[in-house]
């Protein structure tokens, strides 16, 4: 139950909840394309249908969002939390965005990772996606005023190091091997935007913080 919301906006609660719900099945979609297909040695012929699925749940919550927003500002809702819930998830959007965005670019420009980056990738992969997952359940403790949301931040800033160690040691490898300079700059840039995935769960998760903070003065 979202207790800072009256009663009567039950429906914004809902759709709160379906955006989350989206928004999971969003990097689950993205997870399935990157690992079982783009990642993998073999061809995967449901590669398109993955990215067209993750497209489809991008477009879903971007609707979500904007219904959101729209009831918000017809109803009695109280102007603080009105704009913390829609600074949220305008945030999300971001990152949702990312995925649709990454899948897209390795479609068009026809990607591929060399087998020397592929480990290295997939772990860079799990742990930001791992951000994510702990990013909906910091979400959720501060729609439903539960405890939790500075110790899911701490676990969220420790996978952010570690992704931006892991994207390090990437570019690191991709710039010490005899492949061309145009897919060196072209994988630099992939490896940067998977990066940037856990960079706005840190900025996500971050606000979280601070509107929680906000809500005990």
């Amino acid at each position: 139950m979202l207790n800072f919301l009256f009663k009567k906006e039950r429906q914004i609660e809902l759709l709160i909840y379906e955006y989350l719900d989206t928004f999971k099945l969003i990097y689950e979609s993205f997870t399935n394309a990157m690992n079982f297909c783009f990642l993998n040695e073999t061809s995967c012929e449901n590669f398109d249908f993955y990215i067209k699925q993750t497209h489809r749940y991008e477009n879903k919550i971007t609707d979500i969002s904007d219904e959101i927003n729209s009831m918000m500002y017809s109803k009695a809702l109280i102007p603080d939390s009105r704009g913390d819930i829609m600074a949220l998830l305008s945030e999300f959007d971001i990152i949702s965005r990312l995925f649709k965005d990454i899948l897209h670019m390795m479609q068009v420009q026809k990607l591929i990772v060399p087998v020397f980056l592929i480990k290295e990738t997939k772990e860079l992969i799990k742990i930001s996606v791992e951000c994510c997952e702990l990013l909906l359940r910091q979400c959720m403790a501060f729609f439903t005023n539960t405890r939790g949301i500075r110790e899911l931040l701490g676990l969220i800033d420790t996978n952010e190091s570690h992704c931006d160690n892991i994207e390090r040691t990437i570019i690191s490898m991709i710039f010490n091997s005899d492949i061309s300079w145009f897919d060196k700059l072209q994988l630099k840039d992939l490896i940067e935007r998977i990066g940037n995935i856990s960079d706005g769960a840190e900025r996500v998760s971050k606000r979280i913080n601070i509107f929680s903070l906000k809500r005990r003065i």
